[in-house]
């Protein structure tokens, strides 16, 4: 009570009481904000996905270049799909592709026939190859400083490794990876993939045979890569559209 008889609790609020001071707010545990604690498990990784029929589209493709896959061969998607260890489904699909690139041929009710493809359509692959990247070559070689193409060494080193190897499949590979790496160098993504695709299949065998010294062409092959970069860098226009001409010519090896 005060001195005037009132209730010393109305004196300071206008009901019987006051409303009691509210209590303070709790403190939000660290992972209610999202952050992670020793006892929560951190968010998942983002899962890198590579399809199966990809996986099988790069198997034949290597079967094909090393000539496990016979030209002329007809092979059913359920017979490379118990070979490959999957079902029938993305080897079809796989296939599908490899047909749309003319690897190979569809063969109505038994499966796809690899394609058997002539000397005359390795010179006329091997032409065109030329005349797109010949050019190109050439002006790279009077743009790009010496310093860059020694940066591409390690890939021209990499094919003589693969080619000593004697496995063609993994050669071309290399082969194709460092081709892409010069003509990355005139920033034109079309120019490369037009490029690729051409590269790719001059890399198709012809019927199989006698592979007896294989291994040395490949090396050569691989000796040329290197003979260009020096060139390249050197701005030997000469040597550079001579090497060029003569590393085309001997795709089919």
């Amino acid at each position: 009570m005060d001195q005037q008889g009132r209730p010393r609790e109305a004196a300071y609020g206008h009901g019987p009481a006051a409303a009691a001071p509210a209590p303070p707010s709790p403190r939000v545990p660290e992972q209610v904000r999202g952050e992670h604690t020793h006892s929560e498990p951190p968010a998942p990784r983002p899962v890198q996905r590579h399809s199966v029929r990809g996986q099988i589209l790069d198997a034949l493709r290597a079967a094909l270049v090393s000539g496990e896959l016979v030209p002329g061969e007809v092979y059913s998607g359920p017979g490379l799909g118990a070979r490959f260890g999957v079902s029938a489904t993305p080897v079809r699909e796989a296939m599908q592709q490899l047909a749309l690139e003319g690897a190979v041929e569809v063969v109505p009710n038994r499966g796809f026939r690899v394609t058997v493809r002539s000397a005359t359509e390795l010179a006329e692959l091997a032409e065109v190859r030329s005349l797109i990247e010949v050019p190109v070559m050439l002006r790279l070689a009077r743009t790009v400083p010496a310093a860059r193409w020694c940066e591409l060494r390690p890939l021209a080193e990499a094919t003589t490794v693969a080619a000593a190897t004697g496995d063609r499949a993994a050669y071309a590979e290399s082969d194709r990876a460092f081709h892409r790496a010069v003509l990355s160098l005139a920033g034109n993504h079309q120019l490369v993939a037009v490029a690729d695709d051409l590269h790719r299949r001059s890399q198709w065998p012809l019927l199989t045979g006698d592979r007896l010294g294989r291994r040395a062409d490949l090396l050569a092959d691989a000796a040329e890569h290197l003979a260009l970069l020096d060139a390249l860098a050197a701005q030997d226009l000469t040597v550079v559209q001579s090497l060029v001409g003569e590393h085309f010519a001997g795709a089919d090896r």
